[in-house]
């Protein structure tokens, strides 16, 4: 069975299949890996900071002959980093968190796909006003930055996909396996969008203990909150995002006395001085609900191909599984 989705045939992909832009820890080689394999790599652009920019986008374009692409925060990103980036020639760029109109125009002005990011009806919206080409619909169950009050990836994304269409759809959110990815598509979505698995690879930039972390996690340790972004002192707009990890010190700490923490400048510099001799470390394990389907730590290239026979396996179980057409005669 080909899996050939609107999704493959815009970007000229084998499998619908998308590694998530993770800050920081998609860089170029992670990227590239999946490119090859026949997905789509995302650079973990993030923040836009520059030299890490300047080291990651050349890796990932001499990586691959496939088609990449690189994800930014539109809240926080800067327009001379996405010019930057668009000097590499990426065939998308992925906007989150964020209004994507100020640099929707400059996006699709180049030869990029516009990828949006949305987490709520309205944030779908605004991407479809905004002219994106593909519309990423994010679940509460993903690890790392998502809404605060928003719904779970099984009835969002196909609320997305009717009021986005014909604008394919990925799904984002609790997907980590093929299994998954199947049932995304069975909703009506394009392909899935994939982190913390991806996270688990021998590409992404994680250090050991966070590998570790990740393939003995369990679903029912991940948290959604603003505690570990407040403690840190991080900019993410709070009121609206909220981020999902496994368990920390300071969730068990300061659970429920968010505001408190907001107006602590002690607590923060507490939290500085626990990382800078070890007792906490230097960054909270983003990790979604999904986090129990990861077991391994193989290569990108392998988990995309891994991904992709599941995803076949399992539509072809469900197939087998639709009643009969009519009766036998």
């Amino acid at each position: 069975m080909a899996l050939s989705m609107e999704l493959t045939e815009l970007l000229g992909l084998r499998h619908p299949i998308v590694q998530a832009p993770m800050g920081g820890s998609a860089g170029g080689a992670l990227a590239a890996a999946v490119s090859r394999a026949g997905g789509l790599g995302l650079l973990g652009g993030a923040f836009g900071d520059r030299e890490w920019l300047e080291r990651e986008l050349p890796i990932v374009a001499a990586g691959t002959d496939q088609p990449w692409g690189v994800g930014f925060l539109a809240w926080a990103v800067d327009a001379g980093a996405v010019e930057r980036a668009l000097e590499f020639r990426p065939a998308a760029v992925m906007l989150s968190f964020g209004d994507p109109g100020p640099f929707a125009d400059r996006i699709r002005r180049s030869d990029a796909v516009l990828m949006v990011q949305v987490t709520d009806l309205d944030e779908a919206r605004r991407a479809v006003d905004v002219g994106a080409d593909v519309i990423v619909a994010q679940g509460t169950e993903s690890g790392g930055h998502g809404a605060r009050r928003g719904r779970s990836t099984l009835p969002f994304v196909p609320l997305v996909v009717d009021l986005a269409a014909p604008v394919p759809v990925l799904a984002a959110g609790g997907i980590a396996d093929g299994r998954g990815v199947a049932a995304a598509l069975a909703l009506g979505a394009a392909g899935a969008l994939i982190g913390t698995r991806f996270l688990a690879t021998t590409e992404a930039l994680a250090d050991p203990s966070v590998h570790k972390a990740v393939v003995e996690g369990r679903g029912q340790d991940t948290e959604r909150s603003s505690v570990l972004d407040l403690a840190r002192g991080a900019s993410w707009p709070t009121a609206k995002y909220t981020a999902r990890t496994l368990g920390h010190p300071y969730l068990d700490r300061w659970r429920g006395r968010e505001a408190e923490l907001a107006g602590d400048p002690r607590a923060r510099q507490e939290y500085r001085d626990d990382v800078a001799r070890g007792a906490i470390p230097p960054l909270p394990v983003w990790a979604g609900e999904a986090v129990d389907l990861v077991t391994d730590l193989p290569s990108a290239s392998d988990l995309v191909t891994t991904l992709a026979a599941q995803a076949e396996a399992a539509l072809s179980r469900a197939g087998r599984l639709l009643p009969d057409s009519g009766p036998q005669v």
